[in-house]
């Protein structure tokens, strides 16, 4: 079996981390499974590297930005090959060059276009564990890129999908996915399997062991992903995976909170055609996130638009909203409140399951103020000092502590 494994900054963040990651690979090894293993930069790495160019000038040339911030995932690469060759496990370390990876020019933000796997496989035949340098890429014209956030694991997805490795683990502080937050909710149990658009959802939502970028490409690219930890290897995680590839679909998966959100509210707009598209394209030139929204039509005819967006394109915002002040009575920001969100494949084929969580919150007077659906999804906006105990009893409702 060929395994790609990813090992996150925590997970690499010391010497002696990166000499239990050596360990962990020596395991797989001896259980006679071929590995390709992806490395970020030691914790902290990438900051101080950020904060070295922001000596100069607090807008470096991107390329230039590229070259200095991939050096952290090679630096790390090259530490976790000579401790797996120190303990007689053949190892070589690869740039993203070197693992055929091809980007856009995108600096700083590069979509990967094509990877040529010639190199790692030929390191496997050779009897080598390949350690990739995560993060990073090439242009054709062999310029280094980096991928933006989350990067790393985009690199591990990228790879397995190419080399049709048979799985794909992601190694985080956190051994797997959760039905909530367990520190919110200490009754949360962990997740054996999970489809690609529950923890797609999740992801997006405000769960933050798995980037979604990375679940995207898993499905598209139908990579199996297993997120585990690195600190408690033996223990099995959670497999994200084709929905058909899940026996029992539960009804509900997880619950999810989001409190990085902002309520914005725009009262007494006329209301004729194109008023909406008007607004909301401009939101969208300033390249903010809106994400639910709802309208109503006063009984005076005029209209009120409800919308959220997360709080760190709050400023943004009122700086667009305030080019509409004259068509409004009223426009008001909320930075108290949350989103709430139920998620679960078994919504698709069962009824009722809405009603539940409208209840569980009502016997908790909890007022919801927006509410937004998809086909797998519920997520309600709720005042910021009942976020924790609307969770709780949403995890309740749906027995998930069962």
């Amino acid at each position: 079996m060929l395994k790609v494994l990813k090992f996150g900054g925590t997970s690499v963040g010391t010497l002696d981390r990166i000499q239990n990651v050596a360990q962990i690979i020596k395991k797989i090894k001896d259980e006679g499974h071929d590995v390709i293993a992806i490395v970020s930069a030691m914790s902290g790495e990438t900051n101080k590297l950020i904060e070295y160019a922001e000596t100069y000038t607090k807008v470096p040339v991107a390329h230039e930005m590229d070259m200095l911030l991939s050096s952290g995932e090679r630096v790390t690469s090259a530490l976790l090959s000579i401790a797996l060759n120190a303990i007689g496990y053949p190892a070589t370390s690869m740039s993203g060059r070197e693992a055929g990876i091809v980007t856009d020019a995108s600096f700083m933000k590069a979509r990967i276009q094509s990877i040529d796997t010639t190199n790692m496989k030929n390191a496997i035949k050779a009897g080598k564990v390949v350690i990739v340098a995560g993060f990073q890429g090439v242009t054709e014209q062999n310029r280094v890129t980096t991928l933006g956030r989350g990067g790393s694991d985009l690199t591990a997805v990228a790879i397995a999908g190419a080399i049709e490795a048979d799985v794909c683990e992601i190694y985080t502080d956190v051994d797997g996915i959760y039905t909530t937050d367990p520190r919110i909710e200490p009754k949360a149990k962990k997740l054996e399997k999970i489809s690609y658009d529950e923890m797609l959802e999740l992801a997006s939502l405000g769960a933050k062991v798995l980037q979604n970028r990375s679940v995207e490409m898993a499905k598209k690219l139908n990579v199996n992903l297993v997120s585990r930890s690195s600190f408690t290897p033996e223990v099995e995680g959670t497999l994200i995976t084709k929905e058909e590839n899940i026996m029992e679909k539960p009804l509900v998966s997880g619950i999810a909170l989001d409190k990085n959100q902002v309520r914005v509210g725009m009262y007494g707009v006329t209301d004729k055609p194109g008023i909406a598209a008007t607004i909301f394209t401009a939101l969208a030139n300033a390249n903010i996130n809106v994400d639910m929204i709802v309208q109503t039509v006063g009984v005076d005819g005029k209209t009120d638009l409800d919308f959220t967006i997360p709080t760190t394109d709050l400023e943004a915002c009122k700086t667009v909203m305030n080019t509409f002040a004259q068509q409004a009575r009223n426009i008001d920001y909320n930075d108290s409140i949350c989103k709430v969100s139920v998620v679960g494949v078994g919504m698709k084929s069962h009824t009722g399951v809405a009603s539940k969580a409208f209840t569980a919150l009502a016997k908790e007077n909890i007022n919801i103020r927006i509410i937004s659906t998809s086909e797998i999804k519920i997520s309600m906006i709720v005042e910021e000092k009942y976020a924790e105990l609307a969770v709780r009893s949403l995890h309740e409702a749906y027995d998930l502590d069962k």
